[in-house]
């Protein structure tokens, strides 16, 4: 875990409680401070906090990754479409239940050479408050069905909401997966204006970025055929993230 930051932020507030002599005041201040970073650190999978995640790609090729999460949905054919199209390889990060419900789409994704990766069976909305055998079981039952559904496994793990916490650390470790993250959210749940998020996917790109993004609505399926024309323009390659996984495994 990236500690470094937070053990100097932990070290400033044992100073700043000794120079003004450790009033309640002062501890109470460090307390609330303290608090907002490790909250800071629970929502932002970049920091690796509590959790190591992969979120970018040291390379100096032109090349991003392009990962979709909360699938298989009805959407998914379309995006599956452009996608084969432009003859582009995606990661998608699958909820066990929308396998259940969408098990021909989601075979569809295996057969034409995407990724998998799991994205727990419910996607709860009480994730981050989950005891540690409750969240292993969600990755667990997730990979059951993923087997189940397209006879594959997957190491591949991306925390829902991108929140981790020790509990979530320890069930990443039962279930020996790889935390994968971005460097690039799109926001595309949160952001209704295509050409918004068209921006804040363009100008954030670098070498080696992951993107976020959802297979699970026209607007992001707009935006998806904006960006494949833009990375073909800009002559991006594109990569899928168990390349990463696998290369350190070598």
């Amino acid at each position: 875990m990236k500690h470094y930051p937070f053990i100097l932020f932990y070290l400033f507030c044992n100073v700043f409680i000794y120079a003004f002599q450790g009033s309640f005041w002062v501890y109470l201040f460090c307390f609330f401070a303290f608090s907002a970073v490790v909250v800071w650190g629970a929502f932002a999978i970049e920091l690796g906090y509590f959790v190591n995640s992969i979120t970018h790609k040291r390379t100096k090729t032109k090349e991003i990754a392009l990962t979709f999460d909360d699938g298989p949905t009805e959407f998914t054919p379309l995006f599956l479409d452009q996608l084969k199209e432009h003859q582009i390889k995606a990661t998608f990060f699958c909820i066990g239940k929308q396998i259940e419900k969408y098990p021909e789409i989601f075979q569809r994704i295996i057969a034409e050479g995407h990724i998998i990766g799991n994205h727990t069976f419910s996607h709860s909305n009480s994730t981050g408050f989950l005891s540690a055998s409750k969240m292993t079981e969600e990755i667990e039952k997730c990979d059951t069905i993923i087997q189940k559904t397209g006879n594959i496994k997957t190491d591949l793990y991306r925390p829902p909401f991108g929140v981790t916490n020790p509990n979530i650390a320890r069930a990443i470790k039962n279930t020996h997966k790889q935390s994968i993250g971005w460097n690039v959210r799109s926001l595309d749940t949160i952001i209704d204006d295509e050409k918004r998020i068209y921006k804040r996917i363009t100008t954030g790109l670098k070498k080696g970025s992951i993107v976020l993004l959802h297979d699970t609505s026209q607007k992001t399926y707009n935006v998806l055929a904006d960006l494949l024309v833009f990375l073909k323009d800009q002559k991006y390659s594109t990569f899928t993230v168990d390349s990463i996984t696998n290369s350190k495994k070598k």
